[in-house]
């Protein structure tokens, strides 16, 4: 089983050199894979630029990102999420997400009232980039999207450019085992993670599917030391019915337990966030290296 550590970058300084010593650290200390998330309405960048980017300065290093399909054009996203591949040299990796629904999202993503919804667009635009990925010409007539004998070039190295879900209701469960090659879900204890893969492995056995066991992971917030109570609030108000202790990581020991049970859950695939803003990135990534990268298999 390959157990792999990803690193997620907290909201502070973003900048280009901020950039280079994240990707220089999680490189040389033998990281897995960057991880970025699309916040439309966020401060920090669009990840697909910043990986484009990280695929030039790295040769090893995985590139992950999550990614709000909604608002683009889904023939441009599979162009570009295509040649980024390439450009990597197959080194990709995408999760797809709806937003984060913060106030004045939806419309500044071009989802009018009434129309499909959020989910709605993901489910139609996900089997439209895995045809034009398969190298087909694509004939596809909605309310939202007109295409007819499109083609995209080029198509991605890897084959199949992979998409993962993530969410941690019944719904998300079903739609993950219907459409998706992997699950990357968030603000879950270990015995939830565990019985939302078995849920999404019996949705995909419903759909005639398969997904890989190894294919399943989680984005976990971590801190060195006790963070402030705010931090354990945000946690309460989006899943008020979690125990924090088993979301929130506090402390080296308290971590790699955590990821542990997680492991013991079915879990193979960890996206470690900081809560906290580091004096330095490469000491923060020293620490987190130190403590979780003995267990990458």
């Amino acid at each position: 089983m390959k157990i792999r550590f990803a690193v997620a970058p907290g909201l502070g300084d973003f900048s280009a050199d901020a950039l280079d010593g994240l990707l220089d650290a999680c490189e040389s200390l033998g990281f897995d894979t960057l991880w970025l998330s699309d916040i439309p309405l966020g401060v920090i960048g669009d990840p697909l630029v910043s990986l484009t980017y990280a695929a030039a300065r790295t040769t090893k290093l995985k590139l992950g990102a999550n990614v709000v399909p909604l608002g683009r054009n889904p023939m441009l996203l599979a162009k570009e999420l295509a040649q980024m591949d390439r450009l990597s040299r197959g080194r990709l990796l995408l999760s797809f997400v709806p937003g984060l629904n913060q106030p004045g999202e939806s419309e500044a993503l071009g989802i009018r009232p009434g129309g499909p919804g959020r989910l709605g667009v993901v489910d139609e635009i996900i089997p439209l980039l895995r045809r034009w990925w398969a190298g087909e010409s694509v004939t596809h007539h909605s309310d939202r999207y007109s295409f007819t004998e499109v083609s995209v070039v080029p198509t991605p190295q890897q084959s199949p450019l992979e998409i993962w879900l993530g969410g941690h209701g019944p719904e998300a469960m079903r739609r993950t085992g219907r459409l998706a090659d992997g699950w990357l879900t968030a603000a879950m204890g270990p015995e939830e993670a565990g019985e939302g893969r078995r849920a999404i492995e019996a949705a995909a056995r419903e759909a005639g599917r398969e997904i890989d066991g190894e294919h399943f992971g989680i984005s976990m917030p971590y801190a060195r030391v006790e963070p402030p109570a705010t931090v354990a609030a945000g946690i309460r108000q989006r899943r008020p019915e979690a125990n924090v202790d088993d979301v929130l990581a506090v402390g080296r020991e308290h971590l790699v337990s955590l990821v542990k049970r997680h492991i013991d859950a079915g879990l193979t695939k960890f996206v470690l966030r900081p809560v906290t803003p580091a004096a330095s990135v490469t000491e923060e990534l020293r620490w987190l290296a130190d403590a979780v990268l003995s267990l990458q298999t």
